[in-house]
């Protein structure tokens, strides 16, 4: 995969014009196919974790699950370091429903029953798009402001921290999740915080309790987490006899890979 390799996410409930989007892409080096699926939820959950570019977007999901405005509702919520470009795809012709896709953020429509409508043509499509839509990554990107107030700064970073825990599977629902998020946050905005002391003050817990609970998120994912994710998004050596990582060298192994992706 190149620097330029467009990453795409399929939601789309039709096998047909999955195989057939599928098998057109995998003949091209600049475009990859990211994730596919017929769930408007999991496709919320796969823009979460695969962040693709671009996404073909079907509006009617009848062998799945939800629907393309749900999926466009959705993902007005997400709070996404970048948005991607939106291609929907559909045999609707109501000019309501294309106007409700485009005021909850669809880019160009496209109408299955056009003549010259086929996978080739959804696909070759996003390819003459590519250079606006990195341009257009890179003007948001540059329109970050280099120094920004600490509390904007945080929330950015509690989000990529949290990201990287969903995507091994650490649960919010666990207290660990909240522990993790903070211990990671200070590690990053000053390396020497004695991290148990800090979160017992705050949470009005024992350091005891504190590191119990951050050791058994960490335990549970690596229990519990399929181990092609674990090998994927945490690649750090484990130096533990137990086969997970330490406390210390969790919080430090993520608080140094955001630091790089800033």
């Amino acid at each position: 995969m190149t620097a330029h390799t467009l990453r795409v996410l399929l939601v789309e409930d039709d096998a047909t014009s999955c195989m057939e989007i599928n098998d057109y892409i995998n003949q091209l080096d600049d475009v990859t196919l990211v994730a596919s699926t017929n769930n408007a939820s999991t496709a919320i959950e796969y823009m979460e974790k695969f962040l693709p570019d671009a996404v073909i977007l079907d509006l009617e999901l009848h062998q799945g699950g939800g629907d393309g405005l749900f999926f466009l509702a959705q993902l007005q919520q997400l709070e996404l370091s970048k948005h991607p470009y939106i291609l929907v795809t559909t045999n609707n012709s109501s000019n309501i429903t294309y106007e409700s896709a485009r005021q909850l953020g669809a880019d160009f429509i496209l109408a299955k029953y056009q003549e010259n409508y086929s996978a080739q043509y959804v696909v070759e499509f996003l390819r003459i798009m590519k250079k606006v839509i990195f341009s257009e990554k890179q003007k948001i990107a540059s329109e970050i402001p280099a120094a920004q107030p600490s509390e904007s700064k945080d929330k950015r970073l509690i989000q990529k921290i949290q990201h990287e825990l969903n995507l091994i599977g650490i649960s919010p629902k666990v207290i660990g999740y909240r522990y993790l998020t903070d211990a990671i946050l200070a590690t990053i905005n000053e390396p020497k915080t004695r991290i148990f002391k800090v979160l017992g003050e705050k949470y009005k817990k024992t350091d005891a309790s504190i590191e119990r609970a951050m050791q058994n998120a960490i335990n549970r994912a690596w229990r519990t987490s399929d181990i092609d994710d674990l090998l994927t998004y945490y690649t750090a050596r484990i130096h533990s006899q137990k086969g997970v990582p330490t406390i210390m060298e969790f919080i430090f192994y993520y608080a140094n890979k955001i630091q790089n992706q800033l």
